[in-house]
């Protein structure tokens, strides 16, 4: 790993440190992080306090109202954390489909908010620090004001074609926090959010408890019974995040974990497994041979995920059933010159990403409103956006994500995981959407076929697969590639910008030091120290 090359356009360098890193995509968060690690810290201090502040400096991916999932190492043993929650109770499937089509604005997508639980849940677990000083930097930028950095403003201004319109009493309050006077703030406008500061005040002074059995569900399940919504106490006041067993697959030298369903990690797994039986290093990393094998290699893998993948109480097969070596090597079978039809087998049986490690913890932490600002629906009062992480339910009779009362959706975001002959080497994560099992995948075997530094490995330009034979390619990928992908049957879309595919962050240490890097396509900073 040669940490002088950067074979493509980047604005940024590895970051090197001894005793800790920290990597997110806004800088102000990144510095709450590095806060907690020079007050004694440990990681997990630090990532909790970034994955507050993000709430606030970033609420255009996500907010208290989030999902969130995280991967920790903490020398001895890898723990995941689930902390997704579940569709409201009294919510019937006639109403949540009477549209004909999944909603995605409004109450009817809502599910139940783990993000505080998963901060608290974290701390108890691994922290170091009191709990209220982690909400400390997130309550001073709320209270004291920020500048809105430059693709959070970008991302900001889009909002008001899609919730200007909207006159329902449920969406005025989020209008008035996000878009006050009618208009989203731009990259470098001042931006405060007073009541964001009290509410995280009452979660850091109960331990998160008043968000689920106190004056936070009250106020969120009366606010919910005022303008049309569904959660109520009982679905809050019910609510448990879940330590849960990391799934983990062998790719030639190293070791990637996952959370298992109903994230969609499984399909990074999947997809590396296929891919291990080809030879890629044998072909330059921007070559068709190179990209046509990992695009069908994934197409695979998605196919089975979208199949079969949902809350583990519905899933037809198990994930062992879907990892199984025998089954993989079967689908690798069918990987030939030609882009194959997407098709699933048969087998038996908006997202803020960040990382942050010290000398005896490494920790991997995504959350999410999911769509952007999520629902709309900001609780009246309180700052509370929550997420719409319910439009990833189906409709499709007897699929087993189909929607239905008290169930957990599939879900997209996914907090990664390395380690190299069961020593950890380090926390990564690419966001966004349905491309990160996807950036998982290139960030892998960037770093493992083509030997990459943790900057390089996020800099190279990527691909997305969308749906059926249609790949997208970022706009710096070569002229070869986009006619070599087309002569073997992809159908190519080359974007005219990099933001549709994924913002990540890795920290890794493969000897001494750490080495900390952050996405080039968001506004993101690495530290170490």
């Amino acid at each position: 790993m040669n940490l002088n090359q950067y074979p493509y356009p980047s604005r940024r360098n590895v970051v090197t440190g001894k005793r800790g890193a920290v990597a997110t995509s806004q800088p102000q968060a990144a510095l709450a992080g590095m806060e907690m690690l020079l007050a004694g810290g440990s990681a997990v201090d630090a990532a909790v306090a970034m994955a507050i502040a993000l709430t606030v400096l970033e609420p255009t991916s996500n907010g208290i109202g989030s999902d969130a999932f995280a991967l920790v190492h903490d020398g001895q043993k890898l723990h995941g954390l689930n902390a997704n929650g579940m569709s409201p109770a009294s919510l019937d499937f006639a109403t949540f489909a009477n549209s004909g089509q999944v909603p995605t604005r409004g109450w009817l997508p809502v599910t139940v908010p783990g993000a505080p639980s998963a901060w608290r849940e974290l701390h108890q677990k691994f922290g170091k620090l009191p709990f209220e000083q982690l909400f400390e930097p997130a309550i001073r930028y709320a209270e004291e004001s920020f500048a809105v950095s430059p693709e959070t403003g970008r991302a900001w201004s889009r909002i008001e074609a899609v919730y200007g319109p909207l006159q329902d009493p449920c969406f005025q309050p989020f209008k008035a926090v996000f878009m006050p006077g009618g208009k989203a703030p731009r990259p470098g406008d001042i931006w405060q959010s007073p009541r964001h500061a009290e509410t995280l005040r009452e979660i850091a002074r109960t331990g998160a408890e008043s968000f689920y059995r106190g004056k936070l569900a009250a106020q969120i399940a009366d606010f919910a019974a005022a303008t049309g919504g569904y959660l109520t106490r009982a679905d809050l006041a019910a609510y448990r995040s879940e330590w849960v067993e990391p799934l983990s697959v062998r790719y030639r030298g190293l070791e990637v974990h996952e959370i298992p369903p109903a994230g969609q990690g499984i399909a990074t797994l999947m997809a590396l497994k296929i891919l291990e039986g080809f030879e890629l290093g044998r072909y330059p990393r921007d070559s068709v041979e190179g990209f046509h094998l990992q695009i069908e290699a994934m197409k695979l893998a998605f196919a089975d995920v979208q199949k079969y993948v949902a809350d583990p109480r519905f899933m037809p097969v198990s994930p062992a059933e879907l990892l199984s070596a025998d089954y993989l090597a079967q689908r690798r079978r069918l990987i030939g010159e030609r882009a194959l039809p997407v098709q699933a087998g048969a087998p038996k049986g908006g997202t803020v990403y960040l990382a942050a490690a010290d000398g005896e913890l490494q920790v991997s932490l995504i959350q999410s409103n999911y769509m952007g600002f999520g629902a709309g629906i900001v609780v009246d009062g309180t700052g509370i956006s929550l997420q719409n992480r319910g439009a990833c339910f189906v409709l499709e009779d007897g699929h087993p994500n189909q929607y239905a009362p008290a169930k957990k959706p599939f879900h997209t975001i996914i907090p990664g995981f390395l380690t190299r002959g069961g020593k950890p080497l380090g926390p990564f994560g690419v966001m966004g959407g349905h491309m990160q099992p996807q950036g998982h995948l290139q960030v892998v075997v960037n770093l493992e076929d083509y030997g990459m530094n943790p900057q390089a490995a996020l800099d190279a330009p990527r691909w997305q697969w969308t749906r059926n034979q249609q790949v997208e390619l970022e706009p710096s990928l070569p002229a070869h590639l986009v006619y070599g992908l087309k002569e073997r049957g992809h159908e190519v879309v080359l974007q005219s910008e990099w933001a549709s595919f994924g913002r990540g962050q890795i920290i890794l240490k493969p000897k001494d030091a750490f080495l900390a890097a952050t996405e080039p396509r968001a506004d993101g900073l690495a530290l170490a120290w």
